[in-house]
């Protein structure tokens, strides 16, 4: 990549609105939009603009008036990119927009590609590769919870606890190439059981933040709630209780749902993934099969199951034979079902019988008349730690969770070969495995694939 070019992109999303911001970044990015520029204020030139300022003008092509726009200047280092950067804010008219991006592209300055502006930032040292990425994280947020993790990782939180690993491990290393170094003396500059020791360390932190992936890439992407049950129970009513719109077809035909629905809800800012799927019961039809199958499949996905049941018509022993029928899904450390016993409505009080499901989370609701609905969004919001979310250093990115798991497998190679008092070159081989694993996660250690994986899924503007 030539970053010595200048680019350009649309910083907002494309189409109609009350305006919309054209990014500019490169050497001569300044001098360039000077020339387009007519500013409002006479004896005044851009080019000579102080950064961090902004002014009003028109943007002239071939000497004709296309829009008045604002524009703002940004002088390396102190920009985005770290680079001479210009943003235009014109009207929101997709002809403006086409025939801006037309005319600064004939001018001479490139499209920007996917996250180029990002990369800049990165390769100008103005953001490490994990707080690149969090950056695409931050536009994608959808819930308070995955908006603080990425800001905090953006603000360099997770960077660094990960810089912190990765300069303890240097210390370790630079011992034992010193030893190589004087390797025909036979000495050694560091009490082996202090080593050992400080590797048991270091892989304990890494161990730790490889277990917080399962719970930081579900609060990012929605924590998945499966609502199961035979057909006719409610389970489309309570989605669409829950989900306060009727995204669920509902009927009293048993089987209407042939096929799982999916909606996201906030709860006290932690965003919940609800998929309603087809009753679970025997069936011929071919299509409510293939409903059933997929329905197995979510509930493989879910972190969290709501057991429908029917309390105006199941017997205990009906809820009893069901609940052991999925006594695996129950026991799954993995997973927390929480039975609910629906069309409470139709009952004068609940049978005495039922007050043996209290040994199991349960809850009595009528999804229909919206009770005790509240008692979800609570037992719901009891399934996430708060100190988990407060963590500044949970991973929620597969390619950092690989890193790691990596740089692990390197490091209990080390522990190995010293409990079995393998020559210190082998280990420091190991070590620099380690180190290189974890430099790939902050940018310490990059090449193109890296960077070309990271970036491709960016916004052009960003």
């Amino acid at each position: 990549m030539d970053t010595n070019e200048m680019i350009c992109a649309l910083a907002t999303v494309p189409g109609t609105a009350a305006i919309a911001v054209i990014r500019i970044s490169g050497s001569g990015s300044i001098e360039k939009i000077s020339s387009l520029f007519k500013p409002a204020k006479s004896n005044f030139n851009l080019s000579e603009a102080n950064s961090h300022t902004i002014h009003y003008g028109d943007i002239i092509f071939d000497d004709e008036l296309l829009d008045d726009v604002l524009v703002s200047v940004f002088r390396n280092p102190h920009s985005y990119t770290g680079e001479d950067s210009v943003e235009i804010s014109c009207h929101g008219s997709p002809y403006i927009q086409q025939k801006l991006l037309e005319n600064l592209i004939n001018s001479g300055i490139r499209l920007a590609r996917p996250g180029e502006f990002t990369m800049r930032a990165f390769l100008n040292g103005k953001m490490d590769l994990a707080q690149a990425e969090a950056v695409a994280d931050l536009i994608a947020s959808n819930s308070k919870t995955a908006h603080n993790l990425a800001i905090d990782q953006m603000r360099g939180g997770f960077s660094k606890r990960i810089g912190e690993l990765r300069k303890e491990l240097i210390g370790f290393a630079s011992l034992i190439e010193l030893e190589l170094d004087f390797s025909e003396e036979n000495v050694e500059f560091a009490d082996r059981q202090q080593l050992l020791d400080l590797i048991r360390k270091i892989k304990t932190e890494i161990e730790s933040l490889i277990q917080s992936f399962n719970f930081g890439n579900v609060l990012k992407a929605g924590i998945p709630v499966a609502i199961i049950g035979k057909p006719n129970v409610g389970k489309s009513t309570l989605l669409n209780t829950l989900l306060q719109e009727e995204k669920a077809i509902v009927s009293e035909i048993p089987g209407t749902t042939r096929d799982s629905i999916e909606d996201t809800i906030i709860i006290d800012g932690v965003a919940f993934r609800f998929i309603d799927t087809a009753g679970l019961r025997p069936t011929e039809d071919t299509i409510e099969t293939i409903g059933i199958e997929r329905t197995l499949e979510k509930i493989k996905q879910a972190r969290i199951i709501l057991f429908v049941f029917d309390v105006a018509t199941c017997t205990m022993d009906q809820i009893k034979e069901v609940i052991e029928e999925h006594r695996h899904l129950i026991n799954d450390p993995s997973k927390r079902v929480i039975l609910i016993g629906n069309k409470i409505d139709q009952l004068i009080e609940i049978p005495k019988g039922f007050k043996d499901l209290l040994e199991m989370e349960t809850i009595f609701v009528s999804a229909k008349r919206k009770e005790n609905i509240n008692l979800i969004s609570d037992s719901l919001l009891k399934s996430v730690s708060r100190e988990q979310i407060e963590d500044n250093a949970i991973v929620s990115n597969t390619r950092h969770y690989e890193a790691l798991s990596n740089s692990l497998d390197a490091l209990n190679s080390v522990e190995e070969a010293m409990l079995q008092g393998i020559s210190s070159d082998l280990v420091a081989s190991d070590i620099r495995q380690a180190l290189y694993h974890l430099g790939t996660i902050t940018g310490q250690i990059v090449n193109d694939d890296i960077l070309n994986h990271i970036f491709k899924n960016f916004c052009i503007g960003k």
